[in-house]
């Protein structure tokens, strides 16, 4: 009988050839065949990224044992103010006042000068004006309790040389802040412009390059008759100087303790 013959007599007989079982398909497939769940809360992570690991400690919030201000030059005199005024007695400085809710730290100067040494660098242009802010500037240091002999006095030719002048006595440290007096006033020529800016913008370089306070202490003025009104600004940077030298030394001291 022929092949073909004998493979029609066992089909006829229910006698084929079995085939290889198949695997019913797993729960795993089943689950992978199914779109992933949108990546967010009670996700897997995505498959290209790592899970996170535990933290094992929260990081401790002491401070380092080297000063975080050591890099920030200090002057000589800043030590912090001991002897703070009474309430009451308070050496007045610009007007306003903060309002500051109860719980929170607060780092406030008091324009106090005593055991400070300070820095006046004062321009000699105009010095009908310079001379009496440089008076008044004297009378304010003395009412904040600064020696006479803790005191030095720069003149310099214009405003314009303001910035070196408080720029080189800052980088001495002898000082505990800087006080710029001048006066600028308006004229027919562009001159005013330029001085006043480059004045302002070379002070506050001084302080933020070297870390000790300069006060602006320089008025910019249309005319004479508004200069004489502002005079007493000189008093005001003479404040503004002593306080931020203190706020300062109260910076260093809380970063220490």
């Amino acid at each position: 009988m022929s092949d073909m013959q004998d493979e029609g007599l066992q089909a006829e007989a229910g006698t084929t050839t079995p085939m290889a079982p198949v695997a019913p398909q797993s729960e795993q497939a089943t689950e992978i065949a199914e779109p992933p769940p949108p990546y967010g809360e009670g996700a897997a992570p995505a498959p290209d990224e790592e899970p996170s690991e535990e933290p094992s400690e929260e990081p401790s919030e002491e401070l380092p044992e080297d000063d975080p201000f050591a890099g920030w030059p200090q002057a000589e005199s800043a030590e912090v103010i001991e002897d703070v005024p009474e309430s009451g007695e308070g050496i007045q400085h610009v007007a306003g006042e903060i309002d500051v809710p109860d719980g929170y730290t607060v780092l406030e100067g008091t324009p106090s000068g005593h055991r400070r040494s300070v820095a006046v660098v004062v321009s000699r242009y105009n010095g009908g004006l310079t001379n009496r802010m440089l008076a008044i500037a004297i009378e304010a240091l003395e009412e904040a309790g600064v020696a006479s002999e803790a005191v030095t006095i720069m003149p310099v030719p214009g405003a314009f040389e303001l910035p070196l002048a408080a720029m080189a006595l800052a980088k001495t440290r002898r000082y505990a802040c800087v006080v710029a007096l001048g006066a600028v006033v308006r004229g027919e020529t562009p001159h005013f412009d330029y001085v006043a800016a480059e004045a302002a913008s070379g002070l506050q370089l001084a302080a933020i390059e070297t870390g000790v306070p300069v006060s602006f202490g320089v008025l910019t003025v249309d005319t004479a008759e508004q200069a004489e009104a502002r005079i007493d600004r000189a008093a005001d940077a003479v404040r503004t100087a002593l306080e931020m030298a203190d706020v300062f030394a109260q910076l260093r001291a809380s970063a220490r303790s």
